[in-house]
């Protein structure tokens, strides 16, 4: 159990790094969690919140891997549906449902996504895509999520279809098929909210540590930035390191798929307000869809194709993906996207368990909890909507197989660091894009532009961060150097030049006084 006789606190940083990397061996350990991803910051977070002493590491960052390449979506499992995956698509919305009103509202909110009824969508496909936005609605309904939360789907006329997507081709739009489903303002910040919560009920969080020789009970960590390596022992270990998770327990066979985004400016969706969805041609369940995201952007998306070979630490678009995303969007356009547009790429691995013969966009997302001969735990596949209940029952077979003394799960509603919503929400007296990232803790920034006014300064022309932002994440959300501020606590990574403008200010946060 977790004998931490003071507070703990949310904030991560070097000195807390520091304190905790040298403080291991002093105590039990009940559960040792490898990954910093969503599902091994969900598992911290599920663990130490039942009173098990918890340590989290990873050889990066947090949301270092898969976890920062998502769509930014939280699903219904709409898709899940539609290939008869009741039982997944009903524990996605359950879990969309967790997230948008109690775990995470200051990072979530709805989105609308409309499919532009263009000459190209005959009857039949418009009667398909209709019947899957009811079964949708159906899903919330189930999942107990209220209309006034997600509001129901319904037909629009061409007109406020165009208020939704201004680009759309207006010449033989019909109108638009209109639903709504989650969207996080970040992956990669959802992620570090769930590690600081973790933090808060004790956890230790340590990144830049790399595991090797990991057993079912123990482990040989080295510190990345010292080079220092010390064995440890838990009574439980938790393999959550996603797409290399074979690599820790060589008894499972992944069968990696990537997922492709392409970044825009936003003005070159011509204000886009909900998620543009088109149907991908000679598919009836497979869409791409473009939608707004963080610093003003747009995010096209998304690839479902095969990755065989070794895993790389960052994935890269192929060319092949690229002409694709613009092939299809360009069907609905008014004006075609060229290249010249796109001012950034991203991809990501999915983890999916080894099945078959099937393509990867028909293995099952459904998550996976094994158990090797050693008695090390894995768990694979699954989605980031189901973060969560992958926690649950990852923690529950750590408790069961080495015999742990726990309390029930807590997380269903436990908030994260920074939640809020309603009134509370709509009377924190700060900008509403602190709101949206920071949520109850955008005050802090505010705090620390008032004692330094130089921190209001954005970091960057034409960029919306504060050196304030950078300040706190080095602070308070783990940032050890420029790439955790550049490419994870923010997204301005994504586009190289505004990588490249505000670097200087990301160098300047690490060297304060």
């Amino acid at each position: 159990m977790n004998g931490t006789s003071a507070r703990p606190s949310s904030a991560l940083n070097a000195a807390r790094r520091q304190r905790e990397w040298a403080a291991l061996g002093d105590e039990t350990i009940d559960v040792l969690v490898i990954g910093g991803g969503i599902t091994g910051a969900g598992v911290a977070l599920d663990a130490a919140s039942r009173g098990l002493r918890t340590v989290l590491v990873d050889k990066h960052d947090l949301a270092f891997g898969t976890s920062r390449w998502s769509s930014k979506l939280v699903h219904g499992g709409l898709r899940y549906l539609a290939s008869g995956g009741v039982g997944i698509a009903h524990e996605s919305a359950v879990e969309r449902d967790i997230l948008l009103t109690r775990t995470a509202p200051h990072l979530t909110r709805a989105l609308p996504q409309v499919v532009p009824l263009l000459p190209n969508i005959g009857a039949a496909q418009k009667a398909l895509v209709r019947i899957g936005f009811l079964a949708g609605d159906v899903l919330r309904r189930t999942a107990g999520t209220s209309a006034s939360v997600l509001p129901r789907s319904r037909l629009v006329a061409a007109a406020e279809a165009l208020r939704f997507a201004p680009t759309v081709r207006r010449d033989g739009l019909r109108g638009g098929l209109l639903a709504w489903d989650g969207q996080l303002v970040d992956d990669a910040r959802l992620v570090v909210a769930i590690a600081r919560t973790a933090a808060l009920h004790g956890a230790s969080v340590l990144t830049r540590v790399a595991a090797s020789d990991v057993t079912g009970t123990s482990a040989v960590l080295t510190d990345r930035l010292t080079g220092e390596t010390r064995t440890v022992t838990a009574r439980s270990v938790i393999n959550a390191t996603g797409v290399w998770a074979d690599q820790v327990d060589p008894s499972i066979e992944l069968r990696p798929s990537r997922g492709t985004h392409l970044v825009f400016d936003a003005a070159a969706f011509g204000g886009l307000t909900a998620s543009l969805t088109v149907p991908i041609p000679g598919s009836t369940s497979r869409f791409i869809f473009a939608f707004p995201a963080a610093h003003n952007r747009v995010y096209l998306g998304l690839t479902d194709e095969e990755a065989p070979g070794p895993v790389p630490d960052v994935p890269h678009a192929t060319e092949a993906e690229i002409d694709f995303l613009l092939d299809t969007v360009n069907t609905v356009l008014r004006e075609p996207l060229t290249r010249n547009d796109i001012r950034g790429t991203y991809a990501g691995l999915r983890p999916l368990l080894r099945t078959g013969d099937d393509s990867t966009a028909d293995i099952s997302r459904e998550h996976a909890v094994l158990t090797s001969p050693t008695g090390l735990i894995t768990v694979v596949g699954g989605k980031l909507t189901t973060y969560r209940k992958m926690a649950e029952d990852t923690v529950d077979a750590a408790i069961a197989h080495a015999h742990l003394t726990a309390s029930p799960c807590r997380t269903r509603d436990l908030p994260l660091i920074g939640a809020v919503s309603g009134k509370a929400r709509d009377g924190i007296e700060a900008p509403n894009r602190l709101v949206e990232r920071y949520g109850s803790e955008a005050t802090d920034i505010l705090e620390l532009i008032d004692r330094d006014p130089a921190l209001a300064a954005p970091v960057a022309p034409g960029i919306d961060v504060t050196a304030a932002e950078f300040v706190f994440a080095t602070t308070h959300e783990g940032a050890l150097d420029i790439d955790d501020l550049l490419d994870r606590r923010t997204r301005i990574g994504l586009v190289d030049s505004d990588r490249k403008a505000a670097t200087p200010a990301a160098e300047a946060a690490f060297i304060r006084p």
